[in-house]
């Protein structure tokens, strides 16, 4: 029995040791994995930048702890760190090319209009761009497209098919469990409450929704028209006929690919373009290396700043989503843009947006804190995938609006939604009853219907709402509300036709927000910064709450694209009642 007991308690004693041996040895390996991470990338000669494109892309990456800790199937890019790097690889001698290995990406389509054009930027070094996919998606084929040379496995295809916008809606399964949505809104094409209220889309909504797609494809034709000399007339008549199904040979033999090769094949293609024969060895620079490799430009002495402040997300007011991955915090925005207007080295403001909108209320201060910033010196902002309702709100009254053609913008209108759950309570056998001093002391209960003097109520607070949106826009953009109203009313409007209606100045990405705000500013010698600053390591370990992470990763892998509308419904009740913001999902394929 002694020798038992000895046994056991030396065997307890050996796991608990071996277990703190190796709690260390992986925090010392992590430690050392971050900290090489971070190293300085060397290039060599005859290197090739590779675009291995297979994720989700984001205004700006940060990474997450616990995507290394839990693991991720799919890797999460930051423009930032894309639009970076192929400025770079175009500056680096010892840099030859560009391969882009498509497989897919979840993306709007101006952000990846942003990339195409910098790629464009980039072929004009006389470097090489090669693109090859198993499979390209359609998205990532318009930005393939631009390659030199587009290539295609023999048994793969290319989903070229044209848009398609798929709505869900929600309105039968609310009354199959007893809710009721009660709307309120203005403006004629505010189609954000239509999945609660509807079982399909209103007249109003498929117009825009028809004209909004039909600018998107036309310009993402012109471009690979352009790109793959072919006609659009010829890009329209590939699609009706679903290549995907037909075989390779045929992708080639209608110009949307160049050549047939094997994924095995691709990397002897690129040492012929470089020069090396089939034995040696070439350098293939990830998008990790490359953001670690340094810039090729002398360091400025003159403290001028141009400070670039990301903006992107849901916009919150007095509270935020729970299982928020990214938003828009409008208290902390707010106090990031007081300080870069009392920073003096600050000599003007990019404002990158990226917002479907959110909190009406948090719009609005926002853009108070916009309007005191630009009366200390120019605030430009630059328009990503969206930058509609909310996004639009806090936009409107910058010194120059610069979107992507493709860019969703305008909606301007306001709507609010009360659930009425009378009918859940009567399901599971709950009834309620009260007692009030004042004719609305009970307002704002979701157990009963409201009553005619409250939707009077709140109509007229929404109302109030849109004509306040309306004077802040025609404000901003120098148009009488009454022509402003013509072409708000909710509606959702393209980059290149906003332009068109004087709700845009200038068409392009975040390099030409960043020229205008040069100039405006009237500096010769500056420095681009970043805001707000990224968090470190520690501070993302020490923010991340790990039940939302993993929670949120557990929805989107089980429910995947539908991941933001039964989000919005799990938030609703944290969320603020009234809203400026566009669909929940536009869905957009």
């Amino acid at each position: 029995m002694k020798d038992f007991l000895k046994f056991t308690l030396a065997t307890i004693t050996g796991i608990i040791v071996s277990g703190v041996v190796l709690f260390f040895v992986s925090i010392l390996v992590f430690f050392s994995m971050v900290s090489s991470s971070e190293s300085e990338t060397q290039v060599h000669k005859n290197s090739i930048m590779m675009l291995d494109l297979n994720g989700v892309l984001v205004e700006r990456s940060q990474d997450n702890p616990f995507d290394f800790l839990l693991g991720d199937e799919y890797s999460t890019y930051g423009m930032d760190d894309i639009l970076s790097s192929i400025k770079k690889a175009k500056e680096n001698d010892d840099i030859k090319g560009i391969y882009i290995q498509a497989t897919s990406l979840g993306s709007g389509f101006a952000s990846l209009e942003e990339i195409r054009n910098a790629l464009k930027d980039f072929k004009e070094s006389g470097k090489f761009i090669v693109a090859y996919a198993d499979t390209y998606t359609q998205g990532l084929y318009y930005l393939s497209s631009v390659a030199d040379k587009v290539m295609l496995n023999p048994q793969g295809m290319i989903e070229w098919r044209g848009l398609a916008s798929t709505p869900m809606f929600f309105k039968d399964l609310l009354a199959k469990i007893g809710v009721e949505m009660q709307v309120f809104k203005v403006g004629t094409y505010k189609s954000a409450v239509e999945p609660f209220i509807s079982t399909e889309m209103s007249p109003a909504n498929r117009e825009q929704v028809n004209v909004y797609l039909s600018s998107i494809w036309g310009q993402i034709t012109s471009d690979v028209a352009e790109s793959r000399k072919v006609s659009v007339d010829s890009l329209n008549s590939i699609a009706d006929r679903m290549m995907m199904f037909h075989p390779a040979t045929e992708s080639v033999n209608c110009g949307l690919a160049d050549t047939l090769i094997y994924r095995n094949d691709v990397r002897n293609y690129l040492k012929t373009m470089i020069g090396v024969d089939k034995d040696d060895r070439i350098n293939i620079l990830g998008l990790k290396d490359m953001v670690n490799v340094k810039k090729n430009v002398p360091k400025d002495k003159s403290g001028n700043v141009i400070a670039v402040y990301y903006a992107y997300g849901e916009i919150d007011g007095t509270s935020s989503s729970s299982t928020s991955e990214e938003g828009i915090d409008s208290k902390k925005v707010i106090k990031d843009l007081r300080k870069l207007q009392e920073d003096e080295d600050v000599k003007a403001v990019v404002l990158r947006v990226n917002s479907p909108g959110g909190s009406a209320f948090g719009s609005e201060q926002i853009w108070y804190a916009v309007t005191e910033l630009k009366k200390e010196k120019p605030v430009i902002v630059s328009m990503g995938d969206y930058a509609a309702s909310g996004g639009y709100y806090i936009s409107c009254n910058a010194d120059t609006i610069v979107a992507e053609p493709t860019t969703l913008t305008g909606s301007i209108g306001i709507f609010g939604m009360f659930p009425n759950a009378k009918g859940l309570t009567e399901k599971i056998g709950v009834n309620f009853d009260v007692v009030k001093t004042n004719q609305y002391s009970d307002f704002g209960m979701l157990t009963r219907p409201m009553s005619d003097g409250e939707k009077n109520l709140v109509q007229m607070y929404v109302n109030q709402g849109y004509d306040l949106f309306l004077t802040r826009c025609s404000d901003g953009r120098g148009i009488s509300k009454e022509e402003l109203d013509k072409i708000a009313q909710g509606r959702v409007w393209t980059g290149s036709t906003a332009k068109e209606l004087g709700l845009v100045d200038e068409l392009g990405g975040l390099d030409k927000a960043i020229e205008i705000a040069i100039a405006k500013a009237g500096i010769d010698a500056y420095t681009v910064m970043n805001y707000p600053a990224k968090e470190s390591f520690f501070e993302s370990l020490m923010n991340t709450n790990p039940g939302n992470y993993i929670k949120v990763r557990m929805m989107k892998g089980t429910i995947g694209e539908v991941y933001q509308q039964f989000s919005a419904l799990e938030n609703f009740e944290k969320s603020d009642r009234i809203q400026a913001r566009v669909p929940f999902e536009l869905n957009i394929q």
